[in-house]
């Protein structure tokens, strides 16, 4: 069965939808961490990463729901369970409450890792011509990078 005259096969179809829950399960596991941390920063960077932390987390969330339904779109279930997103997850959780620093080098390695999962599903993507799905993890990327960057300059 085809997509929606997209022309993508069904075992393709499968193996995209299983990248992009990847970087489901990644971005919600990181909006996770980024809103806890933003709940939880304190010292004499609380209001500029508190703030930082926020416009994180408000990017992820809707990223979230973006990932989600172009999964959707393949023709797939997007999964919506925090055990799924534990099962394919390369981003962990934390014990206890870090400081600040440690907070920010955690959030550096979270948008690194989603960043990876994005770069894996993007190589299935671009061979069979997904251009969608390619498009979204270009942005996906791109907004990793820049996340990572800005938490990185934080610590110089």
């Amino acid at each position: 069965m085809k997509t929606n005259g997209g022309g993508i096969d069904k075992k393709h179809r499968e193996q995209i939808a299983s990248g992009l829950s990847r970087v489901l399960a990644d971005t919600f596991m990181l909006y996770l961490k980024t809103h806890n941390f933003h709940w939880n920063v304190k010292g004499p960077t609380f209001p500029s990463l508190h703030l930082l932390f926020e416009t994180q987390y408000n990017e992820l969330w809707l990223a979230v729901d973006e990932v989600a339904e172009r999964i959707r779109a393949t023709g797939l279930t997007a999964p919506g369970t925090t055990r799924a997103f534990h099962q394919v997850t390369s981003i962990l959780e934390d014990e206890g409450v870090p400081r600040a620093e440690e907070m920010i080098r955690k959030l550096v390695e979270g948008h690194e890792a989603a960043e990876r999962s994005c770069r894996e599903a993007f190589k299935l993507a671009d061979e069979v011509r997904d251009q969608p799905t390619c498009d979204l993890l270009t942005r996906r990327m791109m907004v990793h990078e820049k996340a990572a960057w800005m938490l990185r300059s934080t610590l110089e």
